[in-house]
C-alpha cells in the first residue's frame, strides 16, 4: 500500500508499505480522510521520530474484521481514536484519562496518511465509533480536535453568561468558537496576527476580534466593559500569547493552556497577585472516549458545522503540500488528505 512518511515539514514521501495484517480482536480501516493536526506540523515534536507515517484524525471504512469483533461489521462508516485509555487505573478512575499511560501509549498502524490503518483490539473496544449517516467522512476528521475542544471547555466549566477570551484563531481557537456558541456564550473575543483567521472567527460567531500585534488585555478591557475575561483559552504555541493570557484574564477567573510552548519554556505567574484575585492557571490534554462520543453526538444533531473550516484537500501523493501549507502563514485551516485519491 501507499503512505506518506513525514521527515520534517518540507520532505514528506509517498512510499510503499507493506499492508497490515490484523489478528483477534483487531480490525482494518481503508482511510478515506484524514486531517492535518497542528501538531503534525510541530517539528520540534515529530522530527524525533522521524521517519514516521503520521495522521491521526481519520474516517474511513471497516475493510476486515478480526476474530472475535463484535458491533462492528464490514463496510461500516467509522472514525478511530488513536489515543485510548485503559479506564482502570487510578487516573482513568478519578476522570484524568488523557494522562493515562496508556493512552499516551497506545497509537494505530501506522498512521492515517495512508491507505490501510490496523486498528489494535483496545482502540476496537475503547476508540471506534460508528459514524451516523449524518456525518460525513470530512466531518468525521473533526470528532478528535473537537472532543479535545470540548474536555477542555468542561474542564474551565465554562458557562454561557462567561465572556471569554480566545488567543489564536487557528482550528483550535476556530473550534473553541463554535463549541462556545453552541452552548450560548454571549461574549466571545478571539485575536490573531493572521487577517484571515481574524475574519473566519468573527464570521463563525466571535463578537470581537484583536488583531494580537496591539495591547491585547487593554483592548480586551475596551470591548469587555472595562474588564478581563472570565475564561481566557491560548490557542497558539506563541509565547507572547501566554504573557497576553496572565493580563487579560479577570479576577476569579481562569487561564486554560490548551496549546503548548516549545520544551524548555517558563512562563512567569504573578503568584501573588494572582493569590489575591482567586485566578486559576490550568491546562488540558488530548481527548477520552466521553469528550469523542460528545463531539460526534454535536456533529451528527449538526450543533456546530465544521465544513467551512475546511480549505484544502489533497491526495496523498500531494500530502507535503499539505504540510508546507499548514506549517506556513497561508490562508489554510483544516486540510484533509484523501489517501484512496
Amino acid at each position: 500500500m501507499k503512505a506518506a512518511v513525514y521527515y520534517n515539514n518540507n520532505d514528506v514521501r509517498l512510499e510503499e508499505r507493506p499492508r497490515p495484517t490484523i489478528d483477534k480482536g483487531e480490525i482494518l480501516v481503508k482511510v478515506v480522510a484524514s486531517g492535518i493536526c497542528g501538531s503534525d506540523v510541530l517539528e520540534w515534536y515529530r522530527i524525533k521520530k522521524a521517519p514516521i507515517v503520521l495522521g491521526h484524525e481519520i474516517s474511513g471504512i471497516v475493510e476486515e474484521i478480526g476474530e472475535g469483533v463484535e458491533d462492528l461489521n464490514v463496510g461500516d462508516r467509522v472514525f478511530v481514536s488513536h489515543h485510548v485509555p485503559c479506564n482502570r487505573c487510578r487516573y482513568c478512575l478519578a476522570g484524568n484519562h488523557t494522562v493515562c499511560d496508556t493512552l499516551h501509549h497506545t497509537n494505530f498502524d501506522p498512521g492515517g496518511f495512508a491507505e490501510f490503518i490496523r486498528i489494535p483490539s483496545i482502540n476496537v473496544e475503547s476508540g471506534t465509533f460508528v459514524l451516523p449517516c449524518s456525518v460525513s467522512f470530512d466531518e468525521g476528521t473533526f470528532v478528535e480536535p473537537l472532543g479535545c475542544v470540548l474536555r477542555g471547555q468542561r474542564s474551565i466549566d465554562l458557562k454561557p453568561e462567561h465572556s471569554l477570551l480566545i488567543l489564536g484563531s487557528g482550528i483550535s481557537g476556530l473550534l473553541h468558537i463554535l463549541a462556545a456558541r453552541a452552548i450560548g456564550v454571549e461574549q466571545i473575543i478571539a485575536t490573531d496576527v493572521n487577517r484571515f483567521q481574524l475574519e473566519m472567527a468573527a464570521s463563525l460567531g466571535a463578537h470581537a476580534v484583536i488583531d494580537a500585534r496591539e495591547d491585547v488585555p487593554s483592548v480586551l478591557r475596551e470591548k469587555n466593559n472595562g474588564r478581563g475575561a472570565d475564561r481566557v483559552i491560548v490557542c497558539t504555541g506563541a509565547f507572547p500569547a501566554f504573557q497576553q493570557a496572565m493580563r487579560s484574564v479577570d479576577r476569579a477567573g481562569t487561564v486554560l493552556c490548551f496549546a503548548t510552548t516549545a520544551p524548555g519554556t517558563d512562563l512567569p505567574v504573578p503568584i501573588n497577585e494572582f493569590w489575591r484575585n482567586s485566578i486559576t492557571v490550568t491546562s488540558s490534554y488530548a481527548a477520552a472516549p466521553i469528550d469523542l462520543a460528545e463531539a460526534l453526538d454535536y456533529l451528527g444533531k449538526k450543533k456546530i458545522n465544521v465544513n467551512p473550516l475546511i480549505t484544502h484537500r489533497f491526495g496523498l501523493a500531494d500530502t507535503e503540500k499539505g504540510f508546507r501549507l499548514m506549517a506556513g502563514t497561508s490562508n489554510s485551516l483544516k486540510i484533509i488528505i484523501e489517501p484512496q485519491n
